[in-house]
């Protein structure tokens, strides 16, 4: 089984995308967007930047917790990951979107 993007409504009434890995566990979220066609061009960038390892933005939170963010080619950021203890698992997390996302399908779950 492989990974997919899972489009939801914010409270807000803004769309996102998360990508999930084939276990569930979401590995890169996007920011909020004002329409559905909006947030499906998200997903396309996310497809077409993730194969790029220089595209990934590693990164050190405040806390001392890692993370990264995958930029797209005009350097906007398209998805942010979750907080990972360990260098390790942060470039575990790069690996898991370079491999689910280019082939991800989506899950429209605003049309349920």
């Amino acid at each position: 089984m492989m990974g997919k993007f899972v489009i939801s409504t914010r409270k807000n009434g803004e769309f996102q995308f998360n990508l999930k890995a084939s276990n569930g566990q979401v590995i890169l979220s996007s920011e909020g967007y004002t329409t559905k066609a909006a947030c499906e061009n998200g997903i396309a960038s996310v497809k077409k930047n993730a194969a790029d390892e220089s595209k990934f933005d590693k990164l050190t939170a405040k806390n001392g917790k890692f993370y990264f963010n995958l930029k797209a080619g005009n350097g906007q950021i398209i998805g942010t990951s979750e907080m990972y203890e360990s260098e390790a698992g942060r470039s575990n997390g790069i690996k898991s979107v370079m491999e689910n996302a280019p082939d991800g399908p989506v899950d429209d779950t605003t049309t349920h």
